[in-house]
């Protein structure tokens, strides 16, 4: 993973803890996402996960 990502907690997660999902996207530089990057918070360093912005789109939309 990019170290110079711009991580966010997911909207679904809350301030009292729990597991937690951040989120990243690719590209912002030049003002299109290339990807979208997950991760679990509790374990920053570890692996994460990377995604197209399709398959995020598709992932969001089937909540």
């Amino acid at each position: 993973m990019n170290a110079a990502l711009q991580w966010f907690k997911s909207s679904y997660s809350t301030e009292q803890g729990g597991d937690c999902l951040e989120v990243a996207y690719s590209g912002l530089q030049s003002g299109k996402v290339t990807a979208v990057h997950l991760r679990d918070s509790k374990n920053p360093a570890e692996p994460g996960l990377r995604v197209s912005v399709r398959a995020w789109a598709a992932f969001t939309a089937a909540r």
